[in-house]
Formats: C-alpha cells, sequence, structure tokens
C-alpha cells in the first residue's frame, strides 16, 4: 500500500497550521512504516488529500479514473474562512459550497476534532464517513532545550526580568489579534510577542490599522521558525490564544508540549479534550483574559502545565501515524466510488 499525500501550493502552505500538519502526516506515516509519496504522477494507490485549490478536483477524478481510492483531509470550514482575509466573510457561503463539493467527492473524510466533524456533518451535501483525527505533536522537538531558550532570549535581547506572553498565528481578527492587542494594553508591564504573519494588503482594514498601531508592549517579529520559537514557547510565561474560531489550532499542542501555562478562548473546538481549569485556562472576555494572564504570568493561579503536557502526550506523532494506517487500511476495503 502506498499512499499520495498532496498538498496544493506547498511553499505558500508552509508557514500556516495545514503546513505543519503536512510536515506531521510526513512524520506520521514514517513511524507508522507507510509508504508514501508527494508527487501525484508517482504509482500510489490511495490519494490523501489536504487542500482546496483548483487542482484538486480534476486530481480526485483521474484518482478515481484509475481505480484509486480517495481520503480528503477536511482542514478548512466555511466557520474558519470566516474573519480572515479581505470579504472573506462575503465569499463565505460560496467557500462552504466549494469545500462541500470536493469533500464529498471523497470515499472518506477525516477531520482533526470532534468539532470539525460535527460541523462537516451538518453540511447539505456532505454523506461519506467521517472520523477525527488530531493532526499531532512532535513532543520532542518541543522538549525545553536550554539552548533553543538562550538563542530566543538573544534574538529579542530580553532582560531576566522581563514577563512574556506569547501566541502564534496569522494576522487574522479571527485569531483574536484585536483581543491580543487589547489585553497588552491593560498590562503594559509585560511583553507580547505574537509569531506570524500577514501580507497587510491582504486583511481588512480594521486589523491593518491596530497593527500599524500595535501597542509600545506589543512585538511582531513575523514569522520564525525552529529554534527561536521552540526556545519562546519554553521560555514564555503563558501562552494566550485567543482564537474564536479554530478546527485543532496546532499552536496550542505546541504550548502544551513545550509545558507551557495555556490559555485559550471558551470554544467548542476545544470540547472535549481541553478543560478549564484542568489541562489550561479558559475566557471569554478581555477582562477574563487580563485575569488569566495576569494570574498564570505571576504564578497566582495553579500550575496545569504537567496534565497540558499529558494531553499533548496523547496526540503525539507515532500514535497519529497507528491511527492513519488503520483508516487506510479500512478505506483500501470499501468499493471504489465511481464518478
Amino acid at each position: 500500500m502506498k499512499v499520495c499525500l498532496y498538498f496544493e501550493s506547498e511553499k505558500l502552505i508552509s508557514g500556516s497550521g495545514i503546513g505543519r500538519a503536512m510536515r506531521h502526516q510526513m512524520e506520521a506515516l514514517k513511524s507508522a512504516g507507510v509508504e508514501f509519496t508527494t508527487d501525484p504522477k508517482d504509482d500510489f494507490d490511495i490519494l490523501h488529500i489536504n487542500t482546496v485549490g483548483v487542482t484538486s478536483a480534476a486530481l480526485i477524478s483521474k484518482a478515481h479514473r484509475e481505480g484509486k481510492h480517495v481520503i480528503y483531509h477536511a482542514h478548512s470550514t466555511e466557520e474558519d474562512f470566516r474573519n480572515s482575509f479581505v470579504l472573506s466573510n462575503q465569499i463565505a457561503p460560496l467557500f462552504k459550497y466549494h469545500i462541500t463539493n470536493l469533500y464529498s467527492m471523497a470515499d472518506y473524510i477525516l477531520t482533526p476534532t470532534p468539532y470539525s466533524k460535527k460541523l462537516l456533518e451538518g453540511y447539505e451535501g456532505i454523506d461519506r464517513p467521517i472520523t477525527a483525527i488530531s493532526n499531532g505533536i512532535d513532543i520532542h522537538r518541543f522538549s525545553p532545550d536550554d539552548e533553543k531558550i538562550k538563542a530566543f532570549r538573544k534574538y529579542f535581547s530580553l532582560k531576566p526580568e522581563e514577563k512574556i506572553v506569547l501566541s502564534v498565528g496569522l494576522y487574522f481578527e479571527r485569531k483574536g489579534i484585536l483581543d491580543f492587542f487589547e489585553v497588552a494594553k491593560k498590562l503594559p508591564d509585560y511583553k507580547f510577542i505574537w509569531f506570524g504573519h500577514t501580507n497587510l494588503y491582504g486583511i481588512p482594514k480594521n486589523v491593518r490599522d491596530a497593527i500599524l498601531d500595535a501597542p509600545t508592549n506589543v512585538v511582531l517579529p513575523g514569522y520564525v521558525k525552529g529554534a527561536i520559537i521552540e526556545g519562546a514557547y519554553a521560555d514564555a510565561d503563558v501562552f494566550f490564544f485567543p482564537s474564536y474560531e479554530e478546527t485543532e489550532g496546532i499552536v496550542v499542542l505546541e504550548a502544551l508540549a513545550s509545558k507551557c501555562r495555556t490559555i485559550v478562548r471558551d470554544i467548542g473546538v476545544y470540547d472535549p479534550w481541553l478543560q478549564d481549569q484542568v489541562n489550561c485556562y479558559k475566557g471569554t472576555t478581555n477582562e477574563d483574559f487580563v485575569r488569566l494572564v495576569k494570574g498564570c504570568v505571576e504564578k497566582i493561579l495553579p500550575d496545569l502545565t504537567k496534565a497540558g503536557f499529558e494531553t499533548a502526550k496523547e496526540r503525539n506523532i507515532p500514535e497519529i501515524g497507528k491511527q492513519l494506517k488503520e483508516i487506510y487500511h479500512k478505506v483500501s476495503k470499501m468499493p471504489i466510488r465511481s464518478e
């Protein structure tokens, strides 16, 4: 059995959550001993497609004509498309129609969480079986490392006494960046660092203006990878991720794996795997977040990082590889779907 992992526009998505998912899938299949290719021109038995671009439908049709099974990994929903790029809310219904058509062409659908599974099951036109499998996390990569911490602190010229509040994401309103700024304004003694970048011409004016006028205690270093960001996760006093909508949130798994105190918005995607005051802290309003950030930074609130690490450990890459391998075997026994 050989699988084709397909990610359209691989270079463009490399810094996104789907880009992380791509790397995790490759690592997971290696760990599970599943042969795979990323070139759709190669010979393979199962097409595992991850993106929703213009070539997706043609590639699925070609796979079916050749008697091959197709799995669609549904990383995107209408809900997490909204409040992102310019005109995303106006386009969202068309985007939903597009992804519904694509996903329904597959033999089987995978999606990262029970929450996104429930959303897709509610889309009229999708009648394929759906299984939730986490995008996974490389536990070892995010183990605290003194050299990475030193690299992070040197990169930002941090003083020993500085308190760090960390977040990671694109410059989307959906990601909660405006709330991140508001909380930073109310906690001027802490340094807030937001890793990630989006071309300012592609985001709405209110978000663009807020970024250009960010509070003085906010640092926006752009897209940074490797030792710097891994050191940041390990050294930050708290990871604060106020996103309004996710299909999973790989960056949350990265924070948990790094044993960083973690605060998220109380939204459906985290049910049931993240529990308030058990393995993370959840808030709803900026007043909640100010209290929680201060409580975590000043170590007033209980340390939940041990339980958070166990949550990440359950989603370690080798475990995800086993789950994907089981799905491949299951799908390989299904009848080939005709177009």
